[in-house]
């Protein structure tokens, strides 16, 4: 990473205490907030903040391990749908938001940004769980 005033470049964020699996062109993170189970967030290694700046080849791979994330949260949660967000405009560096939305979903018809929630953090025993429920199957399928 290489923009020192970017808080991924920086290693602010995501939580490195979060860290499930190093994808190649990007590394995975489980999500401060589990309030929706299994939110992920994919990083991209190096700076940018569109996805037109990457060569084709990177883009494609960016999205493969986007994909390979996705079918594993679909897979360990039993998700009914996955959801995909780049947005940026509060940090300025390429990452999805990868949440698996599940058959309890409290609000499945809305965008996880607009359910009123408090946040529910993992710590402990709970939070090297739910790491682990991801590593395991992220390590084989790569």
């Amino acid at each position: 990473m290489n923009d020192p005033v970017c808080h991924a470049c920086r290693g602010t964020w995501p939580r490195q205490d979060h860290f499930i699996v190093d994808l190649g062109s990007s590394k995975a993170y489980l999500h401060d907030d589990q309030f929706f189970p299994g939110w992920t967030v994919v990083v991209l290694q190096r700076h940018a903040t569109e996805l037109f700046q990457l060569a084709p080849t990177e883009r494609v791979q960016l999205i493969e391990e986007v994909s390979r994330v996705a079918a594993v949260l679909s897979l360990v949660y039993q998700a009914k749908k996955i959801n995909y967000e780049l947005l940026g405009n509060q940090l300025p560096h390429i990452h999805w938001h990868v949440i698996p939305r599940l058959a309890g979903d409290p609000a499945p018809m809305e965008p996880v940004w607009r359910v009123p929630h408090s946040p529910l953090l993992l710590a402990g025993s709970s939070l090297h769980d739910a790491l682990t429920r991801l590593t395991d199957p992220l390590q084989r399928t790569g």
